[in-house]
């Protein structure tokens, strides 16, 4: 579901690689470095280009991101800003564009520089920009993201649940859906029971697929409780959790060095 204002008008659409990571960078450094916002076009490019708190990590140059800002501009997302110095700088306009603010912006800015990623990477990430302490305060935001087609869940509710930002054009998020999912259709996000149905992966919508992994009962093992059931899958979930943080990690460490 598209955001529209009254008129009608869709007010954000899908964007490009190069255009999500601009207006993840805008959202953060508004929140982390307000000092240093509105940002100019060198200070825009070393922030798409950062090591830390990106992926996948890029390289652009700032004809690159020059190009996304003027094709950005022409949508509304972003605007220049004329100051008294002679340099332009660039300002986000998310909270109009997404009708997002807060809590929800600083969920979205995380979705865009990194893409998929568990609701508990999530939180821990988007925690420093926004007050989210725990993940009960991070379900009532991603139901609303939700609502508004900004947030699409890949996996069922759990530990593990992996969702993304909807700000994808339709082939990228049906690879999202095949690389993270195994052919299942998400229809909820934090519901108290997941209603899981068999699709094709090319299915269109607010809905996505959930995990490759088959499910924990066509396992070898049929005659396992399902509290054991229950305990391999959450170990499996902290397994990829685990994996992610040591990338992040050493991210941090190749930052620093």
């Amino acid at each position: 579901m598209d955001q529209e204002n009254s008129g009608g008008e869709k007010q954000w659409r899908p964007v490009n690689k190069v255009q999500r990571r601009i207006l993840g960078v805008l959202i953060e450094k508004a929140k982390t470095t307000p000092d240093a916002y509105p940002m100019t076009l060198n200070g825009l490019t070393t922030g798409c280009n950062q090591k830390s708190n990106r992926d996948p990590q890029m390289s652009l140059d700032a004809d690159d991101v020059e190009e996304a800002l003027d094709q950005l501009r022409e949508i509304g997302a972003v605007a220049e800003v004329h100051g008294d110095g002679r340099v332009v700088k660039f300002r986000h306009y998310m909270k109009d564009w997404l009708a997002c603010e807060g809590n929800e912006l600083a969920v979205m800015a995380e979705l865009l520089l990194r893409g998929s990623q568990t609701v508990g990477e999530l939180r821990g990430r988007a925690a420093r920009m926004g007050k989210i302490p725990d993940m009960a305060s991070l379900t009532p935001i991603l139901r609303g993201l939700q609502e508004k087609g900004l947030v699409v869940p890949l996996t069922p509710e759990g530990r593990g649940q992996i969702v993304t930002h909807g700000l994808y054009c339709e082939k990228e998020l049906e690879e999202q859906r095949r690389t993270l999912g195994g052919g299942v259709t998400v229809t909820t996000l934090a519901a108290e029971r997941p209603v899981v149905q068999a699709h094709p992966v090319g299915q269109t919508g607010a809905t996505a697929v959930a995990t490759a992994k088959p499910p924990v009962e066509a396992t070898d093992a049929p005659h396992e409780s399902p509290l054991v059931r229950e305990l391999r899958k959450e170990i499996e979930d902290l397994k990829g959790e685990m994996g992610r943080m040591k990338k992040d990690i050493e991210d941090l460490w190749s930052n620093l060095g």
